[in-house]
């Protein structure tokens, strides 16, 4: 799958990451701002869809590596355009520690620059393409992994912490 021609993510390093205000599983209004200035970096992963093979092989791995992550000063938040209730389901089935997020109307995913067009097997189609954003406990973005490829992507996170 790769990008269609010309397009970028609408932040980089070194920039404040944009606040967001979305619901989380459980209906609750979820900010960045919410964790910025308490000492802890923001693991901001956006995926797909629930319930697809990739996504779940990555929200498993960061959900086994919730203690690893803790002991790091550090906390997972997943992004999606999936509902509240299909993270529910989601979060249900793989018994998933961490909070999903639900972003329906796609302006987080605008602002991060993470919607675009993707091509898989010569069909273009718009969608999220797999990033994570670590954040600082200022709200500055300080690693970006784009177009992420799922196996070893969890570790390859916990190294750079």
């Amino acid at each position: 799958m790769e990008l269609g021609y010309g397009q970028e993510l609408k932040v980089k390093v070194g920039d404040k990451a944009p606040n967001f205000k979305l619901k989380n599983q459980d209906g609750e209004v979820v900010e960045l701002k919410d964790f910025l200035g308490k000492g802890k970096q923001v693991i901001l992963y956006f995926y797909p869809k629930d319930m697809t093979p990739g996504c779940t092989t990555e929200a498993c791995e960061f959900n086994t590596s919730l203690d690893e992550v803790k002991k790091r000063k550090a906390v997972v938040l997943g992004v999606s355009k999936d509902s509240v209730e299909k993270h529910q389901k989601f979060i249900a089935k793989y018994n998933l520690a961490f909070q999903l997020l639900a972003d329906e109307e796609g302006e987080v995913c605008n602002n991060y620059g993470v919607w675009q067009e993707k091509r898989l097997y010569g069909k273009k189609s718009m969608g999220i393409v797999r990033t994570t954003f670590i954040i600082d406990g200022e709200g500055v973005i300080s690693h970006i992994y784009n177009k992420v490829k799922v196996a070893g992507h969890v570790a390859e996170v916990l190294r750079r912490l």
